[in-house]
């Protein structure tokens, strides 16, 4: 829980020590700014657990039925804790300011190390002693390579929507289906790969994403 708040308290925190009360208006008008495109709520809900299973499936394949999908419901609960919490402080208040000065490409890649880096605590006493000597190459796939990618795609439906929502729901979905579909049990070495492999379909995805609308994230009129 102090993981999921730190952001957003330190976001809320700092709009207002930054812009008073009426940069906060402005951050939860972004919040409320619901009526978007249909189609940026489609992708917001369902490119990951398209790519989640599209990357378990592969694996189950091709290397071990152990990959095969699971279902845990619980994982939409904490799904939409991470998204709604969190993104108040990543695309509610750090993202604008660090786009200002760096630009959007910089700002999205350096936010999404930040992101990963922010959870390592964490990470490390939750899971540590179960991975072993396999933690840290887990944690530099997942909250590294992966959540950078998912960065990419976060902030590209953001910057098209205009919506904060928007933002807090694709990372609901990101981390909701990644709980939601995650194989289990599962070693320590498979679970390092599984996660390998899911940041290379993000990659991928991520990739796709910057083929067509290039390092701005949005297409120009």
């Amino acid at each position: 829980m102090p993981i999921l708040a730190g952001p957003s308290v330190a976001g809320i925190a700092l709009t207002y020590a930054v812009e008073g009360t009426a940069g906060l208006r402005q951050l939860f008008s972004r919040i409320g700014r619901w009526r978007v495109d249909a189609r940026w709520y489609a992708a917001a809900l369902l490119i990951f657990p398209v790519l989640t299973l599209v990357g378990l499936l592969a694996l189950a394949v091709v290397v071990s039925p152990a990959f095969r999908p699971g279902f845990f419901a619980l994982g939409i609960v904490l799904g939409l804790m991470a998204g709604f919490i969190e993104e108040i402080g990543w695309m509610g208040f750090a993202f604008p300011r660090m786009e200002s000065t760096l630009g959007t490409w910089k700002a999205t890649l350096y936010l999404g190390l930040l992101h990963g880096l922010w959870h390592i605590v964490g990470d490390y006493l939750g899971a540590s002693t179960a991975s072993g000597g396999y933690w840290f190459p887990r944690f530099f796939a997942m909250w590294g390579i992966g959540m950078t990618a998912m960065r990419i795609i976060l902030v590209w439906i953001y910057k098209n929507s205009g919506s904060l929502l928007l933002a807090q729901l694709t990372h609901a979905s990101s981390t909701g289906f990644l709980l939601v579909f995650g194989p289990s049990p599962i070693s320590p070495a498979n679970e390092t790969l599984w996660f390998a492999a899911h940041a290379v379909v993000l990659w991928l995805a991520a990739a796709v994403v910057l083929a067509r609308y290039g390092k701005g994230l949005v297409r120009s009129p």
